[in-house]
């Protein structure tokens, strides 16, 4: 039990310590990170797509 406790107080003392450093993103890191992420879900979209239409190709 006390492993227990000492565990759940050191993520919550990692916890605050990155809290602290955290910052909020400017808007060109923003703009950035969703262009990135908006290009992998059309990858992935088409890669599905793709895989779809193999299947159904071969049924």
């Amino acid at each position: 039990m006390n492993n227990i406790t000492q565990n759940i107080k050191d993520f919550f003392a990692k916890s605050v310590r990155v809290w602290h450093i955290l910052r909020k993103p400017t808007s060109k890191e923003f703009r950035d990170i969703s262009k990135i992420s908006a290009f992998g879900i059309l990858i992935l979209g088409v890669i599905g797509f793709i895989i779809s239409f193999i299947i159904n190709f071969f049924r």
